[in-house]
């Protein structure tokens, strides 16, 4: 079997090498073949004259045809690639689920009592099997757009080589540096040595395939970018194919990073779901930049403004996808999600640098056609709102970036690492995103060009009051959603903070309800139907707008669950059966703990009662694990979710003295609000991938009828 997927990863290798060969010399041709001499020349009266005529467009001709055959079998080779690939991945899985421990990848990330969904998700569990399924996705991407190439074949063979050398890269690694496939030397331990037990959770089934679908997603509008940008491409024909692609990238990233966060929450046993982790951070550089994209590239597709801007972002997005990869596979950081040091490190530092240049040159020496169309006119403006927008995700990106990197760059300038932690991005991302959401509240407000400040009062007016009638009823009763009795916002910056996120979201979620009201105002008084189906037709109207409006009221749930935060409560304690611990409006009694063994590993468990208002409301029984192939443990903590607060129980271990349980409690108010708000962004994403429906088609009466409908005339007298 090792011996198949061998030569699979290898024929794909051949196969995309060829694509890229084959594709760039058809492009060459297809660029020096002039056009045929028009036909009139055939029939010019001199012989000669016309021998000649002929002759000239039968070459021309002839050098077309074979040009684009050469084009067809680079298409063809890299759908092929797909098939390689694939191929590879299944007998990859195949080795996993027969527990072929020859296959040394195989022996170090699974074992034989390993449940069936962990054993396929091997095949992203290590760093050699997550580099065939990065190629795996590309290459799937690669075959849908290579089937599509008949929405504009030239620009589809520009970005079919562009991925055919991203491909090349990933080959490559599969192939001499990273290879899923070597063979163990040495003696073998009958079971294998498992999968890390961090990884043993239902959503790490799920969490790195959304991922990596996001990460090498975004190499599709980068590769149709590049292409644009290599050939002149004219107007923004390529941003309209790559919308969807894009769209649909950003909602598979967003995904994977709600998802890592849930994973952080329910499994590292920290009491949290996001700590500015290196590679938490390598994950929002794109989607950031990502982000900005998509609002940026409306700027383009409307009033041909930010070209340049947008190169960039779509660049960007796609070289910081690949350093995120660069950073958990060099050994360049710690981290708990990172893989083992590895030599692969200087192979993504080189593609980075090489990726890098490649774009530069094409940029500057075709920048020229990228001279914006039109100005800006007003700060009181749509356009204005977008770029402001931009600017607040790329300062959050660098700061994020410069963050990650800050520890590597102080040893290299002073000789020792410096770590920075959570207060330092706090200190610009709490800001940012509140500046963000007063954007995202203004933008739907602004006209595109101009608008006129009457205008924007009128309109933003209520919103306002509304979100200031909230603000004041949060601050006079601190209690009901978490902060301590009497505390002012001006005394805690941490309440300063949420005070304002809330109060935002709610100005947010009043504008956003205010464009759905006066658009459903407008067709309910037109066709008599009531305001919520005429607010449904005002959504299929327009999906992508509206259901950007969506994602938006995602956000501000997110944000709101993000606010709670300033208010987790934590209390550590040793507990024999019978003791009590109290947090918040909750008791928990424990009444006992046990254990258990099964051939993957050997569990521990605490059972508490819940008491709250002196009644027993559920009982928790967080869990601690020995898994017996790694030799390694890992906690499960018993989260108990409403939606005002989580009770967060992790077991974290006995004392070896007295026997007893460590417990560590933890209250996080409004964690829900986070999860609840990806199923909002993700179904507004959804939507906003749906065509608009087309607009109710009026036909004009017949003249029998308008006659009839027209008054009699009135008779008068001579």
């Amino acid at each position: 079997m090792a011996e198949i997927g061998s030569f699979a990863l290898l024929l794909a290798l051949a196969l995309s090498v060829y694509t890229f060969v084959a594709g760039i010399v058809a492009l060459a041709f297809q660029k020096q073949t002039p056009q045929p001499a028009p036909q009139s020349g055939s029939q010019i009266t001199h012989r000669s004259g016309a021998s000649a005529s002929v002759n000239d467009s039968s070459l021309v001709a002839l050098l077309r045809r074979g040009s684009e055959r050469i084009g067809e079998t680079a298409r063809r080779a890299g759908i092929a690639t797909f098939a390689a690939v694939f191929l590879a991945a299944v007998v990859l899985v195949l080795c996993a689920f027969r527990d072929d421990f020859s296959i040394a990848y195989i022996f170090h990330h699974s074992n034989r009592d390993l449940s069936g969904p962990y054993k396929f998700a091997v095949l992203w569990s290590g760093q050699e099997g997550s580099l065939l399924f990065w190629s795996l996705l590309l290459a799937a991407y690669g075959f849908v757009l290579r089937l599509r190439y008949k929405t504009d074949p030239r620009l589809f063979a520009y970005a079919s080589v562009v991925l055919a050398g991203v491909q090349i890269f990933f080959l490559m690694l599969v192939n001499f540096a990273a290879n899923p496939f070597g063979i163990l030397e040495g003696p073998l331990r009958p079971d294998g040595s498992g999968l890390n037990p961090l990884l043993q959770y239902p959503e790490m089934v799920i969490h790195p395939p959304m991922l990596y679908l996001g990460y090498v997603g975004f190499t599709v509008p980068f590769a149709f970018a590049l292409g644009a940008l290599i050939m002149k491409y004219p107007g923004e024909k390529w941003i309209h194919i790559t919308r969807r692609w894009t769209m649909v990238t950003w909602a598979f990233l967003t995904c994977g990073v709600f998802l890592g966060a849930h994973w952080a929450y329910s499994v590292l046993g920290w009491g949290g779901y996001w700590g500015w982790d290196p590679v938490e951070n390598a994950s929002l550089m794109p989607w950031l930049t990502g982000t900005a994209f998509l609002h940026s590239v409306m700027m383009q597709e409307k009033r041909g403004m930010l070209k340049m801007w947008n190169m960039w972002l779509v660049f960007a997005t796609f070289w910081l996808a690949i350093l995120g990869t660069f950073l958990t596979r060099s050994g360049i950081i710690s981290s708990v999600h990172a893989f083992a040091q590895s030599s692969i490190g200087g192979w993504f530092a080189w593609f980075l640098a090489l990726s890098f240049v490649v774009f530069v040159f094409f940029f500057f020496k075709n920048k020229s056609h990228l001279i914006s169309e039109h100005k800006l006119e007003s700060l009181m403006s749509r356009e204005s709102s977008f770029l402001f927008n931009n600017l607040l995700f790329v300062l959050l990106c660098f700061t994020v970036l410069w963050g990650t990197w800050f520890p590597k760059i102080s040893e290299l300038v002073q000789g020792n690492k410096v770590t920075v932690g959570g207060p330092f991005y706090n200190r610009v991302a709490i800001p940012v995103a509140l500046l963000l959401l007063i954007l995202t509240a203004i933008g739907p407000l602004l006209a595109w060009r101009k608008t006129s400040l009457e205008s924007l009062k009128r309109n933003f007016l209520w919103p306002t009051v509304g979100a200031i009638a909230v603000a004041i009823f949060l601050m006079l009763t601190p209690q009901k959603w978490g902060a301590p009795f009497g505390l002012k916002p001006w005394q805690d910056i941490a309440y300063f903070y949420s005070l304002m996120a809330i109060g935002l979201s709610v100005l947010v979620t009043l504008t956003v309800a205010s464009e759905f009201y006066r658009g459903g105002r407008v067709i309910s008084k037109h066709t008599g139907q009531n305001m919520f189906a005429s607010m449904v037709q005002l959504t299929h109207r327009n999906t992508r707008r509206y259901g950007g409006y969506i994602v938006h009221f995602g956000v501000v749930v997110v944000i709101i669950g993000f606010a709670g935060s300033a208010f987790n409560q934590d209390k550590e304690m040793e507990m024999k059966s019978g003791d009590k611990l109290t947090i918040g409006a909750y008791t928990l009694v424990c009444r006992s703990s046990t254990e258990d063994d099964n051939p993957n590993y050997f569990s521990q468990w605490a059972i508490l009662d819940v008491y709250k208002g002196g009644k027993q409301i559920d009982a928790m029984t967080p869990e601690r694990r020995f898994y017996h192939a790694s030799q390694q443990t890992s906690t499960m903590p018993f989260i108990r979710s409403t939606l005002n607060e989580d009770l967060y129980l992790v077991f974290e271990g006995v004392n070896q003295d007295n026997g007893r349980p460590i417990l560590r409690a933890h209250l996080n108010p409004l964690v829900m609000w986070v999860w609840m708000g990806v199923w909002i962004i993700l179904g507004g994403t959804i939507l906003a991938l749906v065509p608009n429906a087309p607009a109710p088609v009026r036909v004009p009466a017949p003249a029998r009828l308008q006659q009839q409908a027209q008054p009699a005339p009135v008779a008068t007298g001579d």
